[in-house]
């Protein structure tokens, strides 16, 4: 059952799923659930990050809220309207996970396509194509073939095409993948400046830091179940009550005894110790003192969202995992 931390969310509600479950036949006949009464609601504004190892049943769910899939149980509304309706798809802007291109036509060919799809008046396009173009750090003026373009620049185009419209909802299945350093603080400022325009952002990603950067509001899928679900300062601000100190020239002997009870990691010269609540910590902080080691620091050790993930994501690969046996849908 999902553990469910409850707080005030602005109000307007972008998209609201309920109880959705999918399942699908394989092709000897067995079925199989890859979604199992997944709920979560996302207000307007804001982003919201979707979790998962791989097979959790994330791109089902976006492809459920696009409307590009039906569910086997459950309901929703996008924007106020009816899972699958046109109406709301009209203002959805998406970015698959691995999109495909026309790789003979140039960035701006492309994008005067899906202008054109996606109803951008004639006389706004050119101007609407520049900026887009700028925005995802892509020279407006090149005439390079997306043939030509590298994993990172063919991701940037993804998000142009997702943004050219204008929508009220972005959904972006893993906006960061094949971008450098460079390429990803880019997109998160991107994502940052659409929030700040009222856009509303649904998002999965393998990037835990980007998540916990760029979210208000976070869901954990693992084997189709929905196992967390919250605001992430609140389950970033979860007590661990655990601290670390930090030391140089810390004797061998010492080093030894801690490792046997798993507290000592190594970085360059520096050695870290992992203490597990305040008792331990002063008599450690002794200890230190005693063998004539430096000090160099002690700190509380603060919950990450990799930390969250961890705790409720599971190593092997999801039950539901179909591969490349999928026949048909289950009735």
């Amino acid at each position: 059952m999902i553990e469910r931390i409850r707080a005030d969310v602005p109000q307007g509600t972008a998209l609201e799923l309920t109880n959705l479950s999918k399942r699908f036949r394989t092709s000897w006949g067995k079925r199989v659930e890859v979604l199992r009464q997944v709920g979560f609601s996302v207000s307007q504004g804001t982003v919201y990050g979707l979790l998962g190892p791989n097979g959790a049943g994330k791109s089902t769910t976006l492809k459920i809220v696009l409307g590009l899939m039906k569910p086997s149980a459950g309901e929703g509304r996008v924007l106020g309207e009816p899972l699958g309706s046109v109406a709301a798809r009209k203002r959805i802007g998406f970015l698959p996970e691995s999109p495909y291109f026309y790789d003979y036509l140039s960035a701006r060919e492309f994008l005067d396509t899906c202008a054109s799809l996606t109803g951008v008046p004639r006389e706004h396009r050119r101007s609407r194509i520049d900026t887009t173009l700028e925005r995802v750090g892509l020279d407006p003026g090149s005439k390079l073939r997306l043939r030509k373009y590298s994993k990172g620049m063919l991701q940037r185009i993804g998000l142009a095409q997702a943004i050219l419209h204008d929508p009220d909802l972005l959904i972006l299945d893993e906006p960061m993948s094949g971008l450098d350093p460079i390429g990803r603080r880019q997109v998160r400022d991107l994502i940052l400046d659409l929030k700040r325009e009222g856009k509303t952002i649904l998002f999965s990603s393998h990037i835990l830091s980007d998540v916990e950067a760029l979210c208000e509001r976070v869901g954990i899928l693992v084997k189709g179940e929905l196992r967390r679900e919250g605001r992430v300062a609140d389950l970033l601000g979860e007590t661990e009550h655990r601290y670390e100190i930090e030391t140089r020239n810390l004797p061998a002997s010492l080093i030894r005894q801690w490792k046997e009870h798993g507290w000592v990691r190594e970085s360059g010269d520096r050695i870290l110790l992992t203490v597990a609540d305040h008792e331990d910590l002063g008599e450690r902080v002794q200890q230190v003192l005693r063998s004539g080691a430096t000090l160099l620091a002690v700190k509380p050790v603060h919950r990450s969202l990799e930390d969250v993930f961890l705790d409720h994501a599971e190593t092997t690969a999801p039950s539901t995992s179909m591969g490349p046996f999928v026949g048909r849908e289950a009735a």
